[in-house]
């Protein structure tokens, strides 16, 4: 399962899948990450956590625990 935390910075991937339950799946939805939508790694903060992605022409910073649980393509 390859998940868009392992996804180096400049790469795209496709969702494939969001895991976890209840408010935390909910809220990564919300925020515009759903199946079949493209996401870019545009770059990470000095330690690794958040990183900076950009989907549907804005950019989002997330979790790197939050982006465990979105498998890709």
């Amino acid at each position: 399962m390859r998940t868009l935390r392992d996804v180096p910075v400049g790469s795209s991937a496709k969702v494939k899948k969001i895991n976890g339950e209840g408010a935390v799946k909910r809220h990564i939805m919300d925020m515009g990450i759903t199946k079949g939508v493209t996401i870019t790694i545009r770059k990470t903060a000095p330690l690794g956590d958040p990183i900076e992605i950009t989907l549907r022409g804005y950019e989002l910073t997330l979790r790197k625990a939050d982006a465990g649980m979105i498998e890709i393509e």
